[in-house]
């Protein structure tokens, strides 16, 4: 199956698929450090810097991927207007990212297509959004069902929270989500993950280097397939202040638990936050500065981040420090698009003819202010 991922970003969920076995022809964004990073990490795909809401953009992509037709259409469009606009003003410029998306599936007519976006779009508006989302897709030909996925449930060492719409043309059914494949009693650990990476405790470590012990667990060993360096694990330089108020953050703490008067500065949700190492990590954010290690008293590497995202330890990052950074956060864990993949090829090489008649789309809606909260911070609103 062909795969083109609009709003690709550095690829995580292209890597997924690439993984499942499909053809990840191209991946589309404006950010060029990310785009040469997913062209380097995806074989023989091809990358473009565009403008997926451009007039041109249907005949950029034919040209790109040789008028060979494309199967399935992935990604994670902005949607920031949409509580800026409201729910009665849907085409609004502000939106023109999600209504481009709309039109390159409308106009290519894939077999499938998949959006990834923060579950507090879910309930916006009284889920108005959400319904306007359903109903947009739903009149271009695709039955649509959705549903927030918690990438620990599939293996990421990480309780990220997203929601996905999965839209199959109508003859190929409606699409099934994955069933989870661990639940919270056997979750993959923080120190699962990267307790065999070096401490870095003595020396920030270079971009290409070796490993100085052997895998530790299973999720490790998966990440070290096909790499025999390690790349991007490069700790951050602190100030003897810094590392001073980190020490006065206990395991699995934030900010509240610093003494009256410290870390004044910098009082939010994720602030002063350390990982746990019995417990999957946060949610891996854009930046470099709220969480730090479960153990050392310093800010996650990019690679720490990168196996907490699923990334294998191949995947290399391209850029300057806050790039890579910004692309591993940005990212849909590899993992869960391994599985989001597996799943859509199923139904799409099963022909599910037979599910067209189903009344009741599969759907799940479990958002909270929590998350709605989180869905305001992602898209700084």
């Amino acid at each position: 199956m062909t795969v083109v991922d609009l709003f690709s970003g550095c690829g995580g969920l292209s890597r997924g698929f690439l993984d499942a076995g499909c053809e990840v022809m191209l991946g589309i964004d404006t950010d060029q450090a990310a785009l040469a990073t997913f062209e380097k990490n995806h074989g023989f795909s091809k990358t473009l810097n565009a403008d997926v809401s451009s007039r041109q953009i249907i005949k950029a992509i034919s040209d790109a991927t040789t008028n060979k037709p494309v199967d399935i259409i992935v990604g994670g469009p902005p949607c920031q207007g949409f509580s800026l606009t409201g729910p009665r003003n849907f085409d609004d410029e502000r939106n023109r990212l999600y209504l481009a998306h709309i039109n390159v599936v409308k106009e290519l007519r894939p077999k499938a297509f998949l959006v990834e976006n923060v579950p507090g779009l879910l309930t916006l508006y009284g889920g108005r959004i959400r319904e306007e989302i359903l109903r947009r897709f739903t009149s271009v030909g695709y039955n649509v069902s959705f549903k927030i996925l918690c990438a620990a449930d599939y293996g990421v060492p990480q309780m990220r929270k997203r929601v996905f719409f999965v839209g199959l043309r109508k003859e190929y059914g409606w699409f099934d989500f994955p069933s989870p494949t661990h639940t919270p009693g056997n979750y993959v650990t923080c120190a699962d993950a990267i307790d065999d990476l070096p401490s870095r405790d003595d020396n920030p470590g270079q971009e290409e280097d070796d490993y100085d012990l052997p895998p530790r667990s299973s999720y490790q060993a998966m990440m070290r397939k096909g790499s025999n360096k390690l790349f991007n694990h490069v700790a951050t330089q602190h100030t003897q202040m810094v590392k001073e108020v980190m020490t006065l953050v206990p395991e699995g703490g934030n900010y509240k638990d610093l003494p009256l008067g410290v870390g004044e500065s910098r009082k939010f949700n994720e602030a002063w936050t350390r990982y746990h190492s019995k417990k999957p990590s946060r949610t891996i954010d854009t930046g470099h500065r709220n969480h730090f290690h479960y153990k050392y008293n310093r800010v996650p590497t990019v690679r720490e981040n990168a196996r907490l995202q699923s990334f294998p330890d191949s995947f290399v990052f391209y850029g300057n420090r806050t790039q890579k950074y910004r692309q591993v956060g940005n990212a849909v864990p590899p993992l869960l698009g391994y599985h989001l993949a597996k799943k859509l090829l199923y139904h799409l090489n099963a022909l599910h003819i037979e599910d067209d008649n189903r009344s009741d789309p599969p759907s799940e809606i479990s958002s909270n202010g929590e998350e709605f909260q989180l869905f305001l911070e992602l898209n700084n609103l």
